[in-house]
């Protein structure tokens, strides 16, 4: 796909951080145009919404987009892709 900054290959990457301090991987990610699946279901409740509160955080200081897709599955997008939930046609009311 060609953009203002060039031409982007999307990547989905998914990660299933054992530790806080791994998800900055995912916010780096995501700075690179990347797509992330973050499963959070190897890390303890109180570190896994921490480490929500941080990612989300990141991505939307890029103007990324985050969707929960499961207890502790997340999606976060940049700002260039677009998540669309069942029924929704993109048209704007």
């Amino acid at each position: 796909m060609e953009t203002p900054f060039g031409t982007w290959f999307h990547e989905v990457l998914v990660l299933t951080p054992g530790r806080f301090e791994e998800a900055v991987e995912a916010v780096l990610a995501v700075q690179q145009f990347k797509t992330v699946v973050l499963h959070l279901s190897a890390m303890p409740p109180e570190e896994a919404q921490r480490t929500i509160d941080f990612v989300s955080g990141g991505v939307f200081a890029m103007d990324g987009q985050s969707e929960r897709l499961g207890d502790t599955v997340f999606l976060f997008a940049p700002a260039l892709v677009t998540i669309r939930r069942d029924g929704e046609d993109g048209q704007e009311s």
